[in-house]
């Protein structure tokens, strides 16, 4: 029974490297928006897995490294290749170097995670997720799809410097809120997230998805502002500063 509930996550897990891969296809067949699609999906298996796990509590060591490996997939390799081929490539060695990010830096940041991982529950990531950088990439590729494979607009311009930040985020030590759980203890320690979250998805839902890469925008700007807001307390004298533990990320289950 236990060997059952443990197989229930890990499909879902599978699930998201085997989309991660289908992306792959279609990018080197330059159907770019079918293959952003395919890790938007990803992204979505990524996140039932975890929940999964925490339903059939079955939450594990193995469950976390192949996700780890998946994620290396899907978020990784997958939005490096398609930004590489989708424009990338037309700078030669340093488009190279630029579309690699995705992939280097989102492996450093899920070895950092993994051997920092102890226990199975979390309130923060200590850097941007992977999953969040790659779905950030694909949406503002599915949202400028047409400027940035024209070479031409404001679009095209900003898409290597928005790789480069969102990469250098992942490997940041900026705190950036989990998902939360849709429970009474979700309800009573995390509110105002919990009412933030269902706006986004209520939002995707009315704009049918076109508003995917603002949505991950206002995410990402969330975690910096907070952590510029909290710094400049601390220069100034507003707050104690306290010496605080190795920072040591405690984890659900399959969430990177």
């Amino acid at each position: 029974m236990k060997i059952t509930r443990a197989v229930v996550p890990s499909l879902f897990t599978v699930l998201n490297m085997f989309c991660g891969f289908i992306s792959l296809i279609h990018s080197s067949e330059g159907q770019f928006d079918v293959a952003a699609w395919f890790i938007v999906l990803a992204g979505i298996f990524d996140s039932l897995d975890g929940v999964m796990a925490r339903i059939t509590k079955s939450s594990s060591d193995f469950g976390v490294e192949i996700d780890s490996l998946s994620d290396v997939i899907s978020f990784g390799a997958a939005p490096a290749f398609l930004a590489y081929k989708l424009y990338l490539f037309h700078f030669e060695g340093i488009g190279i170097l630029i579309s690699s990010l995705p992939l280097i830096l989102g492996g450093i940041r899920l070895a950092r995670f993994n051997v920092q991982l102890i226990g199975f529950d979390k309130d923060y990531f200590s850097g941007l997720p992977i999953p969040s950088s790659a779905i950030t990439i694909v949406a503002f590729v599915l949202t400028y799809q047409d400027e940035v494979f024209g070479l031409r607009g404001l679009a095209a311009d900003a898409f290597a410097p928005l790789i480069i930040v969102v990469s250098l985020l992942m490997v940041s030590k900026i705190k950036y809120d989990t998902m939360p759980k849709f429970t009474r203890k979700g309800w009573k320690h995390h509110r105002w997230r919990i009412i933030l979250t269902m706006c986004a998805a209520a939002l995707l839902v009315v704009t049918r998805m076109r508003a995917l890469f603002f949505v991950f925008v206002f995410f990402i700007l969330s975690g910096i502002l907070r952590w510029l807001y909290r710094g400049a307390r601390k220069m100034f004298g507003l707050v104690e500063v306290k010496v605080e533990e190795p920072d040591v990320e405690e984890v659900t289950s399959y969430d990177v």
